[in-house]
């Protein structure tokens, strides 16, 4: 289990409630499916690297409670997040885009 995780008693497919969406967000770095990797710094910075590619964006809690996300220049998005917990431990989160239901796994490394 992620350190930073530790305390959190969760089952897989809870919701990530509110409160919790910073520490969840930057308590590793992750790994997609399609091995893109991705980072949240707790100032609401994030970088996406997908084959080899470099994009910079920001992220923040939204006024519904919702993590989203902001890509220079003018993409925006919101998502539902869910705890992804195999034998015990936290080992990722489930992205659900709230516009288009596209769902992304992430892990942490």
């Amino acid at each position: 289990m992620v350190q930073a995780l530790e305390g959190f008693a969760v089952e897989d497919g809870d919701p990530v409630r509110t409160e919790h969406i910073a520490t969840a967000l930057t308590a590793g770095s992750f790994v997609y499916d399609d091995g893109a990797t991705q980072t949240f710094e707790r100032g609401g910075a994030t970088t996406y690297v997908e084959h080899g590619r470099r994009t910079d964006g920001q992220w923040y809690v939204d006024d519904e409670g919702r993590f989203g996300s902001f890509w220079p220049p003018t993409y925006r998005a919101s998502y539902d997040l869910h705890w992804i917990v195999e034998n015990g431990s936290v080992v990722g989160l489930r992205f659900t885009e709230l516009a288009r239901g596209s769902v992304f796994i992430g892990r942490y490394r």
